[in-house]
């Protein structure tokens, strides 16, 4: 049972937030790519493999993360706790953990179409590099953003199976959610990470943070105006959109106190209700 417990606390399992915001670009290009007027059954098949394949990288990934940050976890009191920072749990067993979880994931990936393939296994190199981002660069928000957006651009692909501008610029524009909702997050450990000198766009932007942010989340609004526009979704696609809108530029940023950690937690955990949100208006969009 403590390997058990253990092991959860490695993959975060504990804290579905962090695999569900990789889920919910998935779903959002599953969503304008499929045809509803056919059978739905095909629609939940593939959305279980997106959420299969959402949990089982995600885990690998914060696996990645803690044996490439062992050394600053441990300096930082919000993270010192965790397995492997804490040595409960060995770097060998946690790279077999990797080998088993990435196993598991392509038994996923193969029952896609061979671009899907091809795209995913492109991806990989961004996906296990993300975690040494932020020894070299003020962006590490954005290769983040680059890798958890990704399966928005491979559920196109998985219907398709070819691409267009509409993923592209619907891709483009989770990019700058994730960079604003990333930033909140980092605004939890600031002070430790400017001590033991890791970068982040929340150290670059200190002085004004809610300014990037609403630059961020304004274009990613305006990126989802535009797949509205190419997908000829009616009026109604315009008219629920305003509820995440405000929900991103009001609540989020207007509320939120960057020197208060739970605060900044709880605006970033706000962001899977929105990604509900946008899933159900492309819903509304496909079928209204």
């Amino acid at each position: 049972m403590e390997n058990i417990k253990l092991f959860i606390q490695l993959t975060r399992l504990n804290k579905p937030i962090g695999f569900m915001l990789l889920f919910w670009p998935c779903i959002w290009g599953l969503t304008i790519a499929y045809d509803f007027s056919s059978n739905f059954n095909n629609f939940f098949f593939y959305a279980i493999l997106f959420f299969l394949g959402s949990l089982l990288m995600r885990s690998a990934g914060c696996i990645v993360n803690d044996i490439t940050d062992k050394n600053f976890d441990k300096k930082v009191e919000r993270t010192k706790n965790r397995p492997l920072a804490s040595e409960k749990i060995s770097i060998k067993i946690a790279l077999l953990y990797v080998i088993i979880l990435c196993t598991l994931a392509f038994l996923v990936l193969i029952n896609f179409n061979q671009f899907t393939i091809l795209m995913a296994l492109m991806s990989m190199p961004f996906a296990f590099t993300y975690p040494l981002m932020k020894r070299f660069t003020y962006w590490p928000q954005l290769f983040l953003g680059i890798t958890f957006n990704y399966g928005l651009i491979l559920a196109w692909i998985s219907i398709k199976n070819d691409i267009s501008l509409i993923p592209i610029i619907f891709y483009i524009g989770a990019i700058f959610w994730t960079l604003g909702y990333d930033t909140i997050y980092g605004y939890q450990d600031i002070k430790d990470d400017e001590i033991i000198g890791v970068k982040s766009t929340s150290i670059k932007f200190k002085n004004n943070p809610k300014k990037f942010m609403f630059v961020s989340y304004l274009l990613f609004i305006i990126s989802l105006i535009f797949v509205g526009f190419l997908m000829k979704f009616k009026i109604f696609y315009y008219f629920f959109l305003i509820t995440p809108s405000i929900y991103l530029l009001f609540f989020q940023i207007k509320k939120l106190k960057v020197n208060d950690p739970l605060d900044c937690l709880k605006k970033f955990k706000s962001n899977n209700f929105l990604g509900l949100l946008i899933f159900i208006n492309i819903l509304i969009g496909k079928i209204i």
